[in-house]
């Protein structure tokens, strides 16, 4: 992914050579010579690694990520920029952008970690009994036990209570596996499902654009990406006939065997309508897949019409026709309208999964020990919130509200502000975090990439970060249609930053038109 950003000695990657060179040399560290003067060669060289590690991309962290760090370090020494601040709209980070913890969270983690607190009735009662109880399931009362693998078993039990709640139908606590966020079960999850070698190789089938994460995984297992492209014509829209291209495509070289959908999307912001959901279900069902459903950002829905389904809601009310699909779905603290991406909480609920395969599950996971026992509890708190008639209610629904209720106003003034400059069109954000807007750019400046050896949009983000100070992912490193050109930008940037982010980049967006048109 770097060498499609940005190519040439890049500041940060000098820097990185030349002190990687300096810790190289010396017999402590094993390098050019060792005891007694004679030469060592290194046992693990950029030759000898993994390649299959060589291979993994991951846009969201890469060098355009790592000049804003550089910029905001330049910045605090007071070096000279045509701006003042850094605004990283790169990731998915709300906290990092100035959100505050809800409330309610915040207290019972609070006693969790320090129990002495239990004591202090200054807290809510309900704050004083979830800790209690989160902290009774617990090993030695403590947050800083190991628990169980697949996790302390009276979360699992809230979480499934919670789903029951939410899609009316039975969930049973052993098909919940609490994870390192939702990323570490989608990882688990894949790893049990690639398989076999040539034309039985497993293909994961992934919508483009994408969240890296499943191409980096794909990379990582050796397994074949299946590219299946979302309508940018219609929202961004899941069509079952691109699917049934991509996967008839792919029986040519490899066995597609699991079909990963994200809703809302990530980074398109679609919400998938009950229709959808329910051809993606027949459809899984028709070519014999393993459904993977990403819904991180399932309370993160803006636009009007649209709304929440659930696969596994969907999968139930379709009836015993597809009762025996396989199905995992996940679900994170790190979105919604608790942004706790810190504590690193998250869960899996596998449905008709063989038994067989969930012990292989089992054993997977315990090779991790356990998820973060602080992130178990911070799901917990998501899943088993103040309830009408509590101490807590009224001021978490308050504070609930006024986070959604903020983001849904944000992500309507992106996409209409991106849709009024020239050059840059923009779908409605109905749901998630993102803006994935489409710019329009001059030939010369695609010609100027080129010859730098940059992607296009990567071109572009790099000068958006360098004359603006405006941090955002180009779309290659999502995935997108040849010959056009987007870039992922958050909404997460408190109302006073993003005006001054709109605005900046609006005035770097006509500048680089100018600078750039024939």
């Amino acid at each position: 992914m770097l060498s499609r950003f940005m190519s040439g000695p890049h500041p940060a990657k000098r820097r990185l050579v030349a002190m990687s060179s300096h810790l190289g040399n010396g017999p402590q560290n094993g390098g050019p010579t060792g005891p007694a003067g004679q030469t060592r060669a290194k046992v693990l060289t950029i030759d000898s690694m993994n390649p299959l590690v060589k291979k993994v991309e991951y846009a969201v962290r890469g060098p355009i990520v790592a000049r804003a760090t550089e910029l905001e370090k330049e910045l605090e020494r007071g070096v000279p920029k045509p701006f003042k601040q850094v605004i990283k709209a790169n990731i998915g980070d709300a906290h990092a952008m100035g959100q505050k913890p809800i409330t309610f969270l915040r207290q019972v983690i609070s006693l969790c970690v320090n129990p002495d607190l239990l004591k202090d009735e200054s807290f809510p009662a309900d704050v004083r009994e979830r800790a209690r109880r989160i902290l009774q399931g617990c090993k030695g009362g403590s947050l800083g036990s190991y628990s169980d693998s697949v996790g302390v078993e009276v979360i699992r039990k809230d979480i499934a209570a919670y789903i029951e709640r939410r899609d009316g139908f039975p969930s049973d606590p052993d098909n919940i596996f609490l994870s390192t966020g939702a990323s570490d079960a989608i990882k688990n999850c894949l790893h049990l499902l690639v398989a076999g070698s040539g034309k039985t190789r497993t293909g994961i089938m992934i919508p483009i654009p994408q969240y890296p994460l499943y191409s980096a995984a794909a990379s990582q297992l050796d397994a074949h990406q299946v590219n299946y492209y979302l309508d940018e014509d219609n929202n961004w829209a899941l069509d079952i006939a691109e699917l049934e291209r991509s996967v008839k495509e792919a029986r040519e070289h490899c066995t597609p065997r699991v079909l990963c959908v994200i809703n809302p999307g990530n980074p398109t912001g679609q919400v998938l309508s009950k229709k959808n959901v329910q051809e993606i279900i027949k459809f899984a069902a028709r070519e014999h897949l393993f459904l993977m459903a990403d819904e991180v950002y399932q309370d993160n829905i803006y636009a009007d019409g649209c709304a929440f389904h659930s696969f596994k809601k969907t999968l139930f009310e379709l009836g015993p026709e597809y009762a025996g699909l396989e199905l995992a779905s996940f679900h994170s603290t790190s979105k919604g309208y608790m942004g706790e991406c810190g504590f690193r909480g998250g869960y899996m609920e596998v449905i008709n999964m063989d038994p067989q395969v969930k012990l292989q599950l089992k054993k997977l996971v315990s090779t991790k020990l356990c998820p973060p026992v602080s992130g178990q509890a911070t799901m917990d708190c998501v899943v088993n919130p103040p309830q009408p008639g509590e101490p807590s209610y009224e001021s978490f629904i308050k504070e609930k509200t006024a986070v959604l209720k903020s983001l849904a106003e944000r992500a309507k003034l992106v996409a209409e502000t991106f849709n009024s400059i020239e050059g840059v069109t923009c779908n409605t954000v109905q749901g998630a975090m993102y803006a994935f807007p489409r710019i329009h750019l001059p030939p010369r400046a695609v010609e100027k990439a080129k010859s730098l050896g940059q992607s296009p949009d990567g071109f572009y983000a790099l000068q958006l970060l360098e004359q603006a100070g405006i941090c955002v992912v180009p779309g290659s490193g999502f995935g997108q249609r040849d010959g056009t050109y987007h870039f992922r930008t958050t909404i997460l940037p408190q109302p006073d930053k993003l005006k001054i982010f709109m605005d900046a980049f609006t005035a770097f967006h006509n500048k680089f038109l100018q600078e750039y048109s024939d």
